[in-house]
């Protein structure tokens, strides 16, 4: 059997390591080992980060909700548990939007109780 080099595949994993590495600096764009360890941190940074936006934004949702339900003279637990008790289902994400986008129709859910 004929002895088969890595040379091409080798070649394409190098250039598709420098490709993601594009926009980096001096050897990390440049030196495929460096590049490659680069990218694979930034990789494992980006997985990571995109669990942690939704984290981030349920934590934005609900300073919205409670600053809005303040406004209306009502902490943010007591005015959740309204709701819940009322079986009002609109989730924070909803609620949040409500509160910068429509006042109003806010305010009128505070009031319901």
């Amino acid at each position: 059997m004929t002895r088969i080099k890595p040379g091409v595949t080798a070649h394409h994993r190098h250039k598709k390591t420098l490709a993601m590495a594009k926009g980096y600096t001096q050897g990390r764009r440049k030196l495929v080992r460096i590049a490659n360890e680069t990218v694979m941190k930034a990789l494992a940074y980006a997985y990571r980060d995109r669990r942690a936006r939704k984290g981030d934004m349920r934590r934005l949702w609900i300073q919205r909700i409670n600053a809005a339900a303040r406004q209306h003279g009502m902490s943010y637990s007591v005015f959740m548990a309204a709701l819940k008790e009322r079986g009002v289902t609109l989730n924070r994400k909803v609620l949040a939007d409500l509160a910068v986008r429509d006042p109003a129709a806010f305010g009128a859910l505070v009031q319901a109780e």
